[in-house]
């Protein structure tokens, strides 16, 4: 199982291409890409203007509504803009339908087929769905030479309190997903959950989160969009100290990270950076982690503010050096700090 594309809805596409390609440095989707999106769509392209964009392997459908009957629109009448569709390219779809209509979710596209291509959508949790896709023609998918970024790491769930178990088990019965790191995060103001889920043959990783407060920061998230969401999506880059400062450049904005942070790191890490490149990331707001099961693993992320209008959706920058697998707990709680810094901002500014 692989990421084949992510689908926005959003209320203006070609503004949101715009920000796609002069923000982050994304290329206009090929024709081949155009096609197949059109394809996949199938009816619903008459409601909707789509447009793509490309880096690397990451490929991202944006499609705003032309009608008030069009699917779009009744999601924006819903939700906020933001992630509806993570389509997932698959080898058995007949079976992951069979397996997700034994766990209650909705057919919302039956299966179809023309030439080498099957598909079809599911409902999966709140507001996002699964168009899974067999896609049989032997080529390769949404590669795009150039751009900042090669590929999704993974993408980033939060559901209701309570909710967590329930989803985990979900993409385990559905997508045979399986249970890997977990974490809990406490701060003296709020705190979360988090299942990070993981394809065993593929590497594809989806965390999911829940709220462990009633003023925790996915909770601001669920009320703001209204139900279960994506909440965020990791792009690799492979040199983010160079990557960061051009996106800044761009008009990017990113959390802050206090300074404190990188005074308390830096023994730590003193042997591992140069004094160029660590004052580099201090510089650029990056975090450091390091995993004891891989020597010299490291991982760097950094992490925007929220893209819409709305405190729900932003994307994360990393770069995982030495072959770092899964997700460092420092990096996740000191995120988890910075947003509830903005979150404090937020309650101030009412």
């Amino acid at each position: 199982m692989q990421i084949d594309h992510i689908h926005f809805y959003v209320d203006d596409a070609q503004q949101w291409e715009k920000w796609f390609t002069q923000r982050l440095g994304f290329q206009k989707a090929s024709d081949d890409l155009s096609l197949k999106l059109a394809r996949l769509m199938g009816g619903v392209q008459q409601q909707a203007h789509t447009v793509g964009v490309q880096s690397g392997q990451i490929a991202i459908a944006l499609s705003s509504p032309l009608s008030p009957q069009s699917p779009i629109a009744e999601y924006l009448a819903q939700h906020p803009p933001g992630v509806a569709d993570i389509a997932l390219r698959v080898t058995d779809v007949g079976a992951i339908v069979q397996r997700a209509i034994v766990q209650g979710a909705t057919i919302l596209q039956p299966l179809r087929s023309e030439q080498e291509l099957t598909w079809g959508k599911i409902s999966a949790w709140g507001s996002a769905c699964h168009t899974l896709i067999e896609d049989n023609s032997g080529a390769r998918h949404n590669r795009q030479a150039g751009g900042l970024f090669t590929e999704i790491d993974h993408v980033v769930l939060n559901v209701p309190a309570g909710s967590l178990h329930q989803a985990a088990c979900w993409y385990e019965q559905v997508l045979q997903m399986e249970r890997q790191q977990s974490f809990t995060i406490k701060t003296e103001q709020s705190g979360l959950y988090s299942q990070v889920m993981i394809h065993p043959a593929s590497g594809v990783k989806f965390p999911i989160n829940e709220p462990a407060s009633e003023n925790s920061q996915i909770q601001e998230f669920l009320t703001a969009n209204r139900g279960a969401g994506i909440q965020h999506i990791a792009l690799s880059t492979p040199d983010i100290i160079q990557t960061v400062p051009r996106l800044r450049s761009a008009g990017v904005d990113f959390l802050a990270v206090s300074r404190s942070y990188y005074q308390a790191l830096h023994p730590q890490y003193c042997d591992r950076f140069s004094e160029l490149e660590w004052e580099a990331i201090e510089r650029s707001h990056i975090l450091v982690d390091s995993q004891t099961e891989v020597l010299k693993a490291l991982l760097l992320q950094i992490f925007t503010q929220p893209i819409f209008a709305e405190p729900t959706f932003f994307f994360e920058m990393i770069e995982r050096r030495h072959q770092a697998q899964g997700f460092g707990e420092g990096n996740f709680r000191a995120l988890f700090q910075a947003i509830e810094r903005e979150q404090m901002k937020r309650a101030q500014a009412l």
